[in-house]
């Protein structure tokens, strides 16, 4: 075999922070007091005039929706020249140093100091920093920072990407003896249950000219802040010089981080020097150990389970690329309820705050380097580059010189994430190099008359490697280009996979691309499973990108060996909708833009969630995708296509409103064995899971109004749900997912107003413009629908439902308390009041 068994057991607890707290940081947060203009290319306007704003920023976001200069691969929203700038004063002592992190700057960003060139940092994701200190002006005196940000190529990417300082800013102060930015790594080299091993590595940077001696002490404290054990030692270090530490420190009946109890530890770390504390870095971490086996699949902390993954781009709606850490509390809390326990994100890292929330909340994370390296894809339509423009100039401009930069700094940055189980070092890379895709039979092959999806390799495994050896290279060979992505990444990191999402694992397994890995990803290949395994049983296979359809989710469940699944996607997301207008983005998540739940949204619970559940949805018979069989019972109209469906989920209602006795199809969403359908209190049958191949009830009914029930028993539990036909609209009624915000410019509310009738039934079948009043001191973030096609400014107070439903977030304002009051209205109808309450921020 030419895989060496990897069967690869990897203990782990890591972790950076929530975020990591050095010694001396400024009272204000480095996010506020910065001013913005904007240079837009595109339709020639030149802004003089400086605005005052916040980071995170995504310019993008806040400009109308263009079908006319703007492409579908970036959501029809322009880019431009973006100018920031920021004054500020800093007060050093000849014994520090300062330093700027960025965790993202989207993208071809040039940042200066007082006219000094930091440097040019062309990737849109990963985080870099600078040393400053030469470049301040002596104490009192006023700096300035300058970040130009070149979007001018403003389709660069398959998706939308936002334009701007998107991400949190830092702005640090250290004494000369200190641990650098990124310079800590914990990992548990042994757990037991009785006791684990905590190593934390730490570098030590002394910029001073002669030899330090220091204490170094480490102590680690339990999710309640007591004490759990501690270390001090000396440590001594050459002057310009760096000295790494390792310290063992052990942790009894250690509390393991999990995906349903992702408990967190705290290491914090000083350095003394002549008995001052010089250096102060906190750390949260959890203790936990990951496992991939290539027959038996994925184990966390020793359990076997499989993975119930989402992919998700990093725009959360209207709020673009620069999204709240409130507005993804809201979001990932939406997929752990139906049980989801993994992210994938796609195509690009993370922010540091993302995943914070993810080790928070307890979701596995793959956290994905690139979706192009040597060659470019073509933006607007996936696979290899159709002619070159200079709007979709992308990242492959740049990826000779910075890749192994960029990928490292994210590496550093992130790698003490305890969700963090998986680098991808690449997305449907095969795409890139001709040679690869040509070498599996799929395409110009006049002898092949199957589908790409639901097909086996048409060339068997000698044609592809006669193929591979015969088919003349490129400039670059991605076996090659593989191999040493994996090895910058275990330069850094050997406790997590590598893995890759595969779009053509038949010749990725011969090119050179599988040796790379310690576990191949699937992208859409599911039928080649069994391939893959009776191969190249060596390596894991999982799937890493897969359809939000049952079929997807039965084959991994019937393969022990097929550790898990990442839907595409997990939430609707904006871009890759070429020539699709009004269609501004792409709809196969489970959630919408707005984060309000689909129909396979409540499909997936009942695949992914033990507890009982239930859902109803229904259609008219001649949209749905069923006929009548010979005894009036749903049938589809093509047998099987439901082993076939792709990304969207069939056209479903979540109403009980149709002409009266016009047949419907009424569907029910449960993991109950057996389910009874009422309508108003009549019995229509009950029926069992076990005849439905494809997970799902379905009753023809033909349409009467009233209440339509679903009563579902699972195990001796009874759940039920219910539909009620609805009369004329009479109100709004809006609800808030908090109550009280704080004043410190971050907390945000979520307002979502929904049409009811006199009854307070949810009116799902109407939709009406509805009027958004906001009184007292907060920032609107916008007002959206959820609808793919919606395509109205998002920074406004007005908004047409979709199916009876529209989203409003607003924002604290720093230091301003003033309560908030909310009401709406439209036409004749109006809503309740809600009022939100602002407390003091004491941070």
């Amino acid at each position: 075999m030419k895989y060496k068994i990897a069967i690869i057991t990897l203990f782990l607890i890591t972790a950076i922070s929530c975020s990591t707290q050095e010694t001396v940081v400024p009272k204000n947060d480095f996010n506020f007091d910065w001013n913005f203009k904007l240079e837009d290319s595109v339709s020639g306007i030149k802004d003089n005039d400086w605005q005052k704003i916040r980071l995170p920023h995504d310019w993008s976001i806040s400009n109308k929706f263009d079908s006319i200069k703007g492409e579908g691969a970036t959501g029809y929203l322009l880019g431009g020249i973006g100018y920031y700038e920021k004054k500020f004063t800093a007060n050093l002592n000849s014994n520090q140093v300062a330093y700027i992190v960025f965790d993202g700057v989207y993208n071809n960003a040039t940042i200066t100091l007082n006219n000094t060139k930091l440097g040019f940092h062309p990737y849109g994701y990963s985080p870099f920093y600078y040393d400053i200190t030469d470049a301040l002006k002596e104490n009192g005196k006023e700096n300035t920072i300058n970040v130009k940000v070149d979007r001018t190529r403003y389709a660069d990417s398959r998706w939308y990407t936002g334009s701007g300082i998107y991400r949190n800013v830092k702005f640090i102060t250290k004494n000369k003896l200190h641990i650098p930015i990124w310079g800590s790594f914990i990992t548990t080299p042994s757990i037991t249950s009785e006791l684990a091993t905590v190593n934390i590595q730490t570098t030590i940077n002394n910029k001073y000219n002669t030899t330090k001696t220091a204490e170094l002490t480490t102590t680690i404290y339990d999710k309640n802040d007591i004490v759990v054990n501690t270390d001090t030692k000396k440590i001594s270090v050459a002057k310009n010089a760096l000295l790494k530490d390792i310290t063992a420190i052990t942790v009894d009946n250690p509390k393991l981080w999990d995906t349903n109890n992702p408990t967190l530890y705290t290491a914090i770390t000083t350095i003394k020097l002549d008995d001052d504390v010089i250096d102060t870095q906190k750390i949260k971490f959890g203790i936990r150990s990951i496992k991939f086996d290539a027959d038996t699949g994925f184990y966390l902390n020793g359990k076997n389970r499989k993975i119930k993954g989402v992919c998700l781009h990093h725009d959360a709606g209207l709020v673009g690329a620069a999204v709240p850490k409130g507005v993804w509390k809201r979001r990932l809390q939406a997929l752990k309820d139906i049980g989801c326990n993994a992210i994938r994100i796609s195509h690009n890292p993370a922010s540091n705050e993302f995943l914070d929330l993810c080790d928070e909340m307890g979701f596995l994370v793959q956290d994905e380097f690139f979706d192009e390296w040597d060659n470019p894809k073509d933006k607007r339509k996936n696979m290899n580059e159709k002619s070159v423009d200079y709007i979709t100039r992308g990242y492959v401009e740049h990826f000779q010189e910075w890749a192994e930069k960029d990928l490292k700094n994210t590496v550093l940055s992130h790698r003490n994430h305890p969700s963090i189980f998986q680098w991808s070092i690449g997305n449907e890379i095969e795409w890139t190099y001709p040679r690869n895709a040509e070498s599996t039979g799929f395409f110009n092959n006049m002898d092949w008359s199957g589908n790409y999806f639901w097909s086996l390799p048409p060339n068997d495994i000698n044609t592809i490697k006669e193929k591979l050896n015969t088919l003349p290279k490129a400039k670059y060979d991605i076996g090659e280009t593989a191999k040493k992505l994996a090895k910058w990444t275990k330069e850094l990191d050997t406790t997590r996979y590598v893995i890759a999402n595969s779009i053509l694992p038949s010749s990725s397994y011969e090119s050179g691309y599988a040796d790379a890995l310690d576990i191949i990803g699937f992208s859409y290949r599911r039928v080649i499973y069994d391939y893959g395994h009776k191969n190249y049983p060596n390596l894991p296979v999982m799937g890493t990108e897969n359809l939000g359809q049952w079929h997807e989710w039965k084959a991994v469940m019937e393969r022990p060996f097929i550790s898990g699944t990442f839907l595409w996607t997990g939430i609707d997301y904006m871009g890759e909708s070429n020539k699709g207008w009004p269609k501004k983005g792409t709809s196969s998540g489970l959630l919408d833009l707005a984060g309000f739940k689909k129909p396979s949204y409540h499909m997936f619970n009942t695949l992914w969630n033990n507890k009982p559940n239930i859902y109803i949805t229904s259609q008219i018979l001649d949209k749905s995708i069923y006929k009548l069989d010979a005894n009036s019972n749903p049938v589809e109209k093509k047998e099987g296509k439901w082993k076939t469906a792709l990304w969207q989920w069939h056209n479903v209602n979540e109403h009980w409103n149709y002409k009266e006795n016009e047949t419907t199809v009424v569907e029910v969403y449960s993991n109950c064995e057996e389910v009874e359908l009422y309508l108003n209190d009549k019995s229509l049958g009950i029926k069992k899971l076990s005849d439905f191949e494809d997970h799902i009830y379905k009753w023809a009914v033909p349409f009467k109004k009233g209440t339509l029930k679903a009563v579902g028993l699972k195990a001796d539990k009874k759940v039920e749900t219910k539909i009620i036909t609805t009369s004329e609209p009479t109100r709004i009624k809006l609800t808030a997912d908090k109550e009280v915000l704080t004043a410190d410019g971050y907390s945000v509310a979520h307002i979502v107003a929904q049409i009811e009738d006199k009854d307070g039934n949810p009116i799902k079948s109407e939709d009406k413009t509805i009027d958004f009043k906001i009184i007292g001191d907060t920032k609107l973030l916008g007002v959206d629908n959820g609808s793919i096609t919606n395509t109205q400014y998002f920074k406004n107070n007005k908004i047409k439902t979709y199916r009876g439903k529209a989203l409003l977030i607003i924002q604290s304002l720093k230091d301003k308390t003033n309560p908030i009051t909310i009401k709406a209205n439209s036409d004749t109808i109006n809503s309740n009041e809600i009022k939100i309450t602002i407390e003091p921020n004491n941070n």
